[in-house]
């Protein structure tokens, strides 16, 4: 407790506004604690600049979803032609830590959502700065890729398209940022 009392009398650099204070509130102060190893969360897939977006609904949910859960982490969406043009991408990436991929695949691990954000807030607390979650090509991933997985997970033997998988999966990252902040929206299942 005297720890706490001591951070609490410094100036923080309060991380939602980007201006220093010399008073903060204990929200702030938690906020500071929790967040202070911050990782960047990226859902990635892989779509042939050939197709286009079969569904501006699913875009829109998926999107709305990364927007809601950049509250409690950055979140950006990207997508890539090939499964070699996202590894190529990792490869580039240049940071104190290698980014961390989970790769979503019928034949990958089943989590729950408690656990899913339990994996998540495992990474962020170790100090990982990148996150990428990547949809994989139609024919599935290689095994090159599946073998650079940090983790490869499923949710569920069905095949899904693309765009609802996205949802899907935004969905699940928000609801993960949720549950790791004490949110109360997965309560309501």
């Amino acid at each position: 407790m005297r720890i706490a009392s001591y951070l609490a009398q410094l100036c923080f650099y309060d991380l939602r506004s980007h201006n220093p204070i010399n008073h903060i509130s204990r929200e702030t102060f938690f906020y500071i604690l929790q967040y202070a190893h911050s990782v960047k969360l990226i859902l990635a897939s892989i779509s042939p600049t050939r197709s286009r977006a079969k569904s501006d609904a699913a875009a829109t949910l998926a999107s709305d979803f990364l927007v809601r859960a950049s509250r409690y982490l950055p979140c950006q969406a990207q997508a890539h032609n090939s499964e070699a043009a996202l590894l190529a991408w990792l490869d580039r990436q240049t940071a104190r830590t290698a980014p961390f991929l989970i790769l979503l695949d019928n034949r990958g691990r089943q989590l729950t959502s408690e656990e899913f954000a339990a994996q998540i807030g495992r990474l962020r607390d170790r100090g990982t700065q990148s996150l990428v979650l990547a949809i994989g090509p139609a024919d599935g991933w290689s095994d090159a890729a599946r073998a650079r997985a940090g983790l490869v997970l499923s949710f569920g033997i069905i095949t899904l398209p693309h765009e609802l998988a996205r949802v899907v999966l935004a969905e699940q990252i928000y609801r993960a940022l949720t549950l790791l902040a004490g949110h109360p929206y997965h309560s309501g299942h």
